[in-house]
């Protein structure tokens, strides 16, 4: 029996044609970027997919995506990309009431990192929306409400190499407050600052060395 499984995430996700109309994507089948990646077959997430058997729901990726509100040149993303925004949308959807969702997989932070948003300092409840235009606020934020509306669901972590250790720190510490599993990467490698059909490889096998861990365990 297939896993149900949704995905959210920013440009290292992304693939035309595989997430949502409308939304920013970093990989098409074209050469349009930097990398030499151009079959949606060597992204990541869909290599999990097959290798772990799992059915792909729904894959909420947006290139250039915060995990808070605070985007590129200060932009505003309280209404648009940021992964709070999408999980509340999908929320008021009633995505979470219509589809039983076993695997969550959340590749994210990259942008809060790369972007200069204001860092803030971990808070682990009582946000307000104001709170959120700071990166560490909003992480903790973001997957408090995922487990919330998630509560039985297996959730991996994907943490980029290189960011900033504040981040890095925070991501990790919501790992372990929520009960999600955290996947960290000894290499990755990249062209423009992305993943390569040769890095998303390696973004695989770190996935699944998880998920097999994890399995082993149960």
């Amino acid at each position: 029996m297939k896993h149900n499984a949704l995905i959210v995430g920013d440009s290292y996700s992304t693939f035309r044609g595989y997430v949502p109309q409308g939304y920013e994507v970093y990989y098409a089948e074209e050469i349009i970027r930097e990398t030499d990646l151009t079959d949606v077959r060597d992204t990541w997430w869909y290599q999990v997919m097959e290798e772990g058997d799992f059915r792909l729901l729904l894959n909420e990726s947006w290139c250039g995506a915060p995990i808070g509100y605070t985007g590129y040149d200060g932009e505003d993303c309280s209404k648009s990309s940021s992964f709070i925004h999408r999980l509340r949308q999908l929320r008021d959807k009633g995505f979470f009431r219509s589809e039983e969702i076993h695997t969550v997989f959340v590749f994210g932070g990259t942008n809060d990192s790369w972007c200069e948003a204001p860092l803030g300092e971990m808070q682990l409840a009582d946000w307000k929306e104001e709170d959120l235009y700071c990166v560490l606020p909003a992480i903790c934020c973001f997957f408090h409400e995922l487990r919330s509306l998630l509560p039985k669901a297996e959730i991996y972590c994907l943490i980029n190499r290189g960011l900033k250790p504040e981040i890095t720190r925070c991501m990790l510490e919501s790992c372990k407050n929520h009960s999600m599993i955290p996947v960290t990467f000894d290499r990755m490698d990249t062209m423009g600052d992305h993943p390569t059909v040769k890095g998303m490889k390696e973004i695989k096998e770190s996935v699944m060395s998880a998920i097999n861990r994890r399995s082993g365990s149960l």
